[in-house]
């Protein structure tokens, strides 16, 4: 047990310098890119970062409590892209806009439902069914919306999608964002469902054995995340003063690779948000940067995969040299206590 203590110590200090690093490696992009461009630091291109980044911190809150709990969905940008056809959609049909909008996030939580009820009920594993709904859910938007987008949109909602606080330089949207991150976070680290997810992450078996309801938890994570994807697509439908069946594509790599980057095990088990939330303003940097010294777009898709790839190898590597640190010690004991007693 003592050794078993002691190995729970190396690892939680290791996670802790793990979230540092994500924060050095977060300011060190911030001077990366102040150096690379002088208009990098101006007011307008920070609001700019904060506005660019917040569906995926979103999204990526949910999703991280999804790989914790060891299951992963990948529809998140279609359930986004359907909650913002959604509003159109019904929109269009001369629905109120205010109605609209819990119209989309209905039809996201719904989905999110789906995915959750085809894992826990049916024992699907997350990966092959979010990967099937993935474009189930995007044809949908094709048909809600078909190829005609939804442009025009009420002014005074639109401005809260797009415009600044009055007096600073900080989008409306950065108001969503910090609100549900300190829920996020309070929740995952200081409530009992918080230690569940873990439970479930570490070993779904055990944690039913103990009494935890694996499958209700699950079901609850799914929807949560499609929830979030929800309240995604409308922040994306304001932000953009349109609701396109086009949306928001390839946005679940950006939100899986800073879920992974930002410290959550794909394994599941471990994992905090404030990882996340520094890898996902890291992300916004690197874009930023790179479109201010005329990187093309998919450059970013470059840094997202090495990022991930990143996330996937270094614990893999460091639980390796931790192990033969950990052999070579208990080797090294083992033959100075035979020394000893011979």
């Amino acid at each position: 047990c003592e050794n078993d203590n002691d190995h729970g110590v190396q690892m939680s200090r290791f996670h802790l310098t793990w979230d540092k690093g994500v924060g050095l490696f977060l300011v060190f992009t911030i001077l990366l890119g102040t150096f690379s461009s002088e208009y990098f630091a101006t007011t307008s291109n920070l609001t700019f970062i904060i506005r660019d980044v917040a569906e995926i911190a979103i999204i990526a809150l949910a999703m991280a409590y999804l790989i914790i709990a060891g299951e992963i969905d990948l529809s998140v940008a279609s359930m986004l892209s359907l909650s913002s056809a959604t509003i159109g959609f019904l929109y269009r049909a001369e629905i109120p806009f205010e109605m609209a909008l819990i119209g989309g996030l209905v039809a996201s939580l719904l989905a999110g439902l789906f995915n959750g009820f085809l894992v826990t009920v049916l024992g699907l594993p997350s990966l092959a069914v979010t990967i099937a709904t993935l474009a189930l859910y995007r044809g949908m938007c094709w048909i809600l919306l078909g190829n005609k987008p939804v442009n025009q949109l009420p002014q005074e909602w639109v401005n809260l999608g797009y415009s600044q606080i009055p007096g600073t330089f900080l989008p409306w949207t950065v108001i969503p964002v910090v609100i549900l991150s300190a829920a996020a976070w309070f929740i995952l680290h200081g409530t009992r469902f918080g230690r569940w997810v873990f439970a479930i992450g570490v070993n779904a078996q055990a944690a039913e054995f103990s009494g935890i309801p694996v499958k209700r938890v699950k079901l609850a994570l799914f929807g949560f995340t499609g929830l979030m994807s929800g309240v995604a697509g409308v922040i994306y439908t304001l932000r953009f003063a349109s609701a396109s069946p086009d949306g928001a594509v390839g946005y679940e790599l950006g939100v899986i690779a800073a879920v992974l980057f930002g410290g959550v095990s794909i394994a599941g088990g471990i994992g905090t948000l404030w990882g996340v939330i520094a890898a996902v303003l890291s992300l916004g940097v690197i874009r930023s940067a790179l479109q201010l010294i005329d990187f093309s777009a998919n450059a970013l898709l470059v840094v997202s995969g090495s990022l991930l790839l990143i996330s996937v190898i270094a614990p893999q590597v460091t639980d390796y040299v931790r192990s033969q640190r950990i052999k070579a010690s208990t080797t090294k004991r083992i033959k100075t206590k035979e020394g000893v007693q011979q």
